[in-house]
C-alpha cells in the first residue's frame, strides 16, 4: 500500500510502501387511544368482533339457522363491526374535518361500509378487524421499539441518598441541589452527574457508552448519571442539576431524532398524500366507467372490484414500516453506544465514501504523557522542570497536564507577566528573567539559538529557554487507541476512503499513520486548514463523514456531510454540535454506525418493495375477478405485517 503523508499546504513530503406536523395518524390517534386504554380495551374489542364473526359464518355456511337472515343476520354483523369499526370512522371523520380527507381510515371505512351495502357483511367485518388488528400489532411493534430505547437510555433512578449533616438522607433526586454529596452503594446506579470524591471506584457504564466493561476511576474523575456502582460505598460531588444531566440529555436526543426525517420517508409521506387521492378517483372509475363500454353491466360486480382495490391500494404498509425502520436504526445504534439524531443521518451514513479523521482523540487517547526530558546544563533539570511547571498552569492544553503529572500539581515559582503566544507557547518572566516554552517557533521568534533539529525528533516537542538562552526541550506522545488500526481496517473493506487530519507536526503525524496503515494524512494544520482540506475532497462529488472532538473541529464537523463526535460521555460540545455522537470514544464504533445506516437503508428498501410487489400483483389478480376481499386484506393488512416485523428485526441484529 502507498501512504502519503503531507504539509499544511498539501505538499507531500514523504512516500513510504506499506415532518412531525404530517406524521401517519393511525401512528398516533388510535395508537395513543390503545395505551390509555390499556391492555384489555386494546384486546377486547378484536376478540369480541372475531368471536361474532366466526358464529356468523358459522351460521351462514356451515350450520343455517332458519332465523339467521334478514335484519337479524344484518344486526349480527353490524353488532360485530362497530368495536373494530367505530374508532376508524371517527378518525376518518376526524380527518375530514382537519382537511385530511383521503387518509387510510377513509378508504377501510369506505371499502367496509360498501361491502355492508352489497350485503358482503362478513367481509366488511373482516377487513375491519384485521385492519384493527394489523394496527395493534403495529402499535405494539412502536411501542416496543421505544420501550427498548427507553430501557437502554433511562436508567436514572428517581431517589439519591444525600449526605446532610454526617448523615445519609433519601431524598428525590430532581431535589438534589448542585455542590451537593451522595453516597452510592454497591449496586446503586447514580442519580446525577459528579465528580468522585473517594480515592477509587469501579463503575459499570453500559448506559452511556454500550459497553458493560468495568471502568475505574479515581478521585476527581467524573461519574455521570446512569453509571452503576460495582464495588466499596462511594462519594460524589453532584456537578449538574438532575435536568441537565449527560443521560438526559442523550435521552432528549433519542426522543426528538424521530423529528429529522430521512429523505426516504419524507418522500413516501408525500407520495401518500398524492396517491390516496388518486386511489379513491381510480375506485370510483372502476365502478361506474364500465356503464359505458361492458356489454353487459352489474354495477355490485364492479362495485365490489372497487372495493377490492381501495383495500388493496391503501399505503398502510409503506407509511408505517418506514419510519419504524428508521426508528429501529436509530434503537440499535443506541445498543452499540452511538447517538444519532435523526433518521436522515441514518441515510447519509449508509453513503458515507470518505472518513476524515482528527488525530487527538479520535485515533489517539488524547492523553500526552512525557517520553523524555532533555535539560541543559543537567543539574539545573530540576529548577528548570518547576519554572516549566509554573508557567504551564496558565494553560488549558492537554500537554500543561501531561508536564503537571510528570513534575507535580503545586509549585513554588513565581512568575510575571505571563501570556500565550497564539501557535507558538507561553511567555512568563521569573525573578525579571524571560522564560519560554513553547515550539522551536517561539525560541526563533525571541531570536534564541539552539543546536538541535527539531525535525529530527518523533514525538512533540516542548522547547524551553530561559534568560534569552537554549535551555532543553521535553517531549510528548500520545497513545493510539487500541481498536484504532482495526477500526481503518474496517473502514478499507467497506470500500471507505480514509484520511487523518492534524495539527501537529510531521513526524508525529507520520508515525501514527504508520502505524494505522491511513493511507493520505496532513500534518501542521489549522482550524481553517482542516476546512479547507474537507472542502477540497467534497468537491470531488463524494459524501464525507468527519469524525473529531466536537470542540476545536466544530467547523470541520459543520461542513461535512456528517459529523461524529468522539467523546460524547464527557463533552456537553461534542453532543451538541456533532450530528453522531459516540459514548465510549472507540473508533471501532464509526464502521459500525456506517453498517447500521447501511443495514437500515437496506430494510426500508425491501419494505417498500415488498409492498409495492404484492400490492401490484393482487390488484392484477382483482383486475381479472380472481382476488377476493380476502387477498386483498392479506394485499394490505398482511404486507403492513410483514414490513413491521422486518423493521423490527434492526433492533435485535447483531451488528458487526
Amino acid at each position: 500500500m502507498q501512504k502519503h503523508i503531507y504539509n499544511s499546504v498539501g505538499e507531500q513530503s514523504c512516500c513510504s510502501i506499506e415532518d412531525n406536523n404530517n406524521k401517519h395518524v393511525h401512528s398516533n390517534e388510535l395508537k395513543d387511544s390503545h395505551h390509555e386504554a390499556g391492555l384489555f380495551s386494546m384486546y377486547a374489542p378484536g376478540l369480541f368482533s372475531l368471536v361474532l364473526l366466526l358464529a356468523g359464518m358459522h351460521f351462514d355456511y356451515w350450520n343455517t339457522f332458519f332465523w339467521f337472515n334478514g335484519w337479524i343476520r344484518l344486526a349480527w354483523y353490524i353488532i360485530a363491526y362497530i368495536p373494530v369499526g367505530f374508532p376508524v370512522i371517527k378518525n376518518a371523520y376526524l380527518g375530514i374535518t382537519k382537511g385530511n380527507i383521503f387518509s387510510e381510515f377513509f378508504l377501510m371505512a369506505i371499502a367496509t361500509l360498501g361491502a355492508f351495502a352489497i350485503k358482503e357483511y362478513p367481509e366488511g367485518v373482516a377487513v375491519m378487524l384485521f385492519y384493527t388488528v394489523g394496527e395493534l400489532l403495529q402499535t405494539l411493534a412502536v411501542k416496543r421499539a421505544k420501550s427498548n430505547i427507553k430501557t437502554l437510555l433511562d436508567q436514572r433512578p428517581e431517589v439519591a441518598t444525600v449526605l446532610k449533616n454526617n448523615n445519609a438522607v433519601e431524598m428525590a433526586a430532581s431535589e438534589v441541589a448542585v455542590d451537593e454529596i451522595i453516597l452510592l452503594k454497591p449496586g446503586e446506579k447514580a442519580a446525577l452527574d459528579g465528580i468522585l470524591l473517594s480515592e477509587k471506584g469501579t463503575f459499570n457504564t453500559a448506559a452511556l457508552t454500550g459497553e458493560s466493561m468495568p471502568n475505574a476511576k479515581v478521585k476527581g474523575d467524573a461519574v455521570l448519571a446512569g453509571m452503576i456502582n460495582l464495588n466499596t460505598v462511594v462519594q460524589i460531588k453532584v456537578t449538574a442539576a438532575y435536568e441537565d444531566s449527560k443521560l438526559n440529555k442523550m435521552i432528549v436526543l433519542i426522543q426528538n431524532a424521530a423529528a429529522q426525517k430521512a429523505p426516504t420517508e419524507l418522500f413516501i409521506r408525500k407520495f401518500a398524500r398524492v396517491y390516496t387521492p388518486i386511489v379513491v378517483g381510480l375506485a370510483i372509475a372502476i365502478t361506474f366507467l364500465p356503464y359505458f363500454f361492458a356489454h353487459e353491466y352489474i354495477f355490485r360486480d364492479w362495485f365490489y372490484k372497487a372495493l377490492i382495490f381501495l383495500v388493496i391500494s391503501c399505503p398502510c404498509a409503506l407509511v408505517i414500516s418506514i419510519p419504524l425502520g428508521y426508528f429501529g436504526g436509530i434503537g440499535a445504534a443506541g445498543r452499540n453506544g452511538i447517538l444519532v439524531k435523526g433518521s436522515n443521518f441514518l441515510d447519509v451514513l449508509a453513503s458515507v465514501q470518505h472518513v476524515i479523521l482528527d488525530k487527538t482523540g479520535t485515533i489517539t487517547e488524547g492523553v500526552f504523557e512525557v517520553q523524555d526530558v532533555k535539560i541543559i546544563p543537567a543539574e539545573d533539570r530540576d529548577k528548570i522542570l518547576q519554572m516549566v511547571n509554573a508557567i504551564e498552569f496558565h494553560s488549558t492544553h492537554p500537554v500543561a497536564t501531561a508536564i503537571h503529572n510528570y513534575v507535580g500539581n503545586t509549585t513554588t515559582i513565581e512568575l510575571n507577566q505571563v501570556e500565550e503566544i497564539s501557535g507558538h507557547g507561553m511567555k512568563g518572566f521569573v525573578n525579571g528573567k524571560e522564560l519560554l516554552v513553547g515550539n522551536f517557533k517561539l525560541l526563533s521568534l525571541h531570536n534564541v539559538s539552539f543546536d538541535i533539529d527539531p525535525v529530527s525528533i518523533k514525538n512533540t516537542v516542548i522547547a524551553i529557554a530561559f534568560d534569552g538562552k537554549f535551555s532543553g526541550y521535553i517531549t510528548i506522545a500520545d497513545n493510539i487507541k487500541p481498536f484504532a488500526a482495526v477500526a481503518i481496517q474496517k473502514l478499507k473493506q467497506m470500500n471507505v476512503d480514509v484520511t487523518m487530519l492534524s495539527g501537529d507536526k510531521l513526524t508525529v503525524v507520520d508515525s501514527v499513520a504508520d502505524q494505522t496503515a491511513i493511507s493520505h494524512a496532513y500534518a501542521e494544520l489549522l482550524p481553517d486548514d482542516k476546512v479547507e482540506k474537507i472542502k477540497s475532497i467534497i468537491n470531488k462529488m463524494q459524501t464525507v463523514a468527519f469524525v473529531g472532538d466536537g470542540v476545536n473541529d466544530a467547523p470541520a464537523i459543520a461542513i461535512s456531510h456528517v459529523g461524529i463526535a468522539m467523546g460524547g460521555l464527557g463533552s456537553d460540545a461534542a453532543i451538541e454540535v456533532a450530528d453522531v455522537v459516540i459514548q465510549d470514544d472507540n473508533p471501532i464504533k464509526i464502521p459500525l454506525a456506517i453498517n447500521i445506516g447501511k443495514q437500515t437503508k437496506k430494510v426500508v428498501w425491501q419494505n417498500i418493495t415488498l409492498a409495492f410487489a404484492i400490492k401490484a400483483m393482487v390488484l392484477l389478480l382483482g383486475a381479472g375477478g380472481i382476488a377476493t376481499m380476502w387477498e386483498a386484506v392479506f394485499a394490505d393488512v398482511g404486507v403492513a405485517l410483514l414490513a413491521i416485523l422486518n423493521a423490527t428485526r434492526l433492533l435485535h441484529f447483531k451488528f458487526k
